[in-house]
């Protein structure tokens, strides 16, 4: 703990003798560390971690990865190999929880027997439709179409990772979580004071009152993948004493959609990330983790929000991993910070900032692994 309380006391003095700069840094790019289940290639993780890598006025302080749609390993393959084919090997990649804090794999797949079909299982299984395609070892090697990265994960775990990224820059940076919260959960449980240090969450996960034919939503509105997977965590982190919360829900994610129309526009681009895409990127679905990424950048895009506290049903039932979320009047005593909720999308305005984002050139870009030539 020795460098957590170095770290502390060196924030402290900055903040008490250097005000002005202070306020020079918070001219400067805006600061992010992202916590994302990064299966791939393409599809909605990576493309969101790509649109913050896009953005010209921020900077990525790091990645880590945790279990969710894929096992963390395989996850953290195609992120390397993702900054290596758009030039970005300079951003540091962490390892972080392979198991949510509490729910075992072998008893949620046990209990479908009794509570029915759980509609995206994850690394424990997707959609039920290809048991081959999700290995039960945590650590087996998956195909990788896009080839293996030859560089490697930093030696620092990511709860550690994250409090020290923090730390070091403290209320100036905003934490981006768009998988399974157990990073940021264990995080907050080794060093209590890494929420409030941050300058905010912006989370991806959570349904409020989803408006959609999605039999997914329509059977089930209050569930949702990254809440449900690690509620344990869901309810550490929405608790904590963060500064400020931005909450990206199935809501607003039901209103957007990947289309190939939006890949052929992007695959006209030379850009390293247009032509990762072009080359990688099978998914059409939802653009989840995007609209958290875009509405920071461009709070715009969301034209309406609800404040609200949020966490996670931890009874072990068929509910356990719902959503569970309160009004300021209707909220009890546990409940955590304030979250501004997203409900609504700019549809038209979001499509045109993603296409571009993933069209300009790549900022700090050494030679891309990824060329195309004409």
């Amino acid at each position: 703990m020795g460098r957590y309380l170095s770290a502390c006391w060196l924030c402290l003095a900055l903040i008490c003798t250097a005000g002005p700069a202070m306020a020079a840094a918070d001219s400067g790019p805006r600061l992010v560390v992202i916590d994302q289940d990064g299966s791939g290639p393409g599809g909605s993780n990576i493309r969101s971690m790509l649109a913050l890598i896009q953005a010209p006025d921020v900077k990525v302080l790091g990645i880590s990865m945790v279990t969710g749609n894929a096992w963390m390993k395989a996850e953290t393959e195609h992120t390397l190999r993702m900054l290596e084919l758009i030039g970005r090997r300079d951003i540091p990649v962490y390892e972080g929880a392979v198991h949510p804090l509490v729910r075992s794999r072998v008893r949620t797949l046990a209990e479908q027997r009794f509570y029915g079909h759980i509609a995206w299982l994850g690394a424990w299984g997707g959609d039920g439709s290809e048991p081959d395609a999700y290995p039960a070892d945590p650590n087996a090697r998956q195909p990788m179409p896009e080839g293996r990265p030859s560089i490697s994960a930093q030696h620092e775990d990511a709860a550690h990772f994250l409090i020290d990224a923090v730390h070091a820059h403290p209320g100036q940076v905003t934490v981006f979580a768009a998988g399974p919260l157990t990073n940021l959960a264990l995080a907050q449980r080794i060093d209590p004071s890494f929420a409030r240090t941050a300058k905010q969450l912006v989370v991806m996960g959570g349904s409020i009152s989803p408006v959609s034919d999605d039999a997914e939503f329509t059977t089930t509105p209050s569930h949702e993948f990254n809440v449900w997977f690690d509620p344990e965590a869901a309810d550490i982190v929405f608790t904590a004493d963060w500064r400020k919360i931005v909450d990206t829900p199935v809501d607003i994610s039901l209103q957007s959609w990947y289309s190939d129309r939006m890949q052929s526009a992007i695959a006209k681009s030379h850009s390293p990330a247009a032509q990762y895409l072009a080359a990688y990127d099978n998914e059409r679905y939802y653009m989840w983790d995007e609209i958290a990424a875009l509405a920071w950048l461009h709070p715009d895009l969301v034209k309406k929000t609800r404040t609200l506290y949020l966490d996670a049903d931890l009874s072990h039932g068929p509910s356990y991993g719902n959503t569970l979320a309160w009004t300021k009047q209707s909220k009890p005593e546990t409940a955590g910070p304030a979250v501004t909720v997203q409900m609504k999308l700019d549809r038209k305005a979001f499509d045109r900032a993603f296409i571009d984002l993933m069209r300009a050139p790549t900022p700090n870009a050494s030679r891309p692994a990824i060329e195309r030539s004409d």
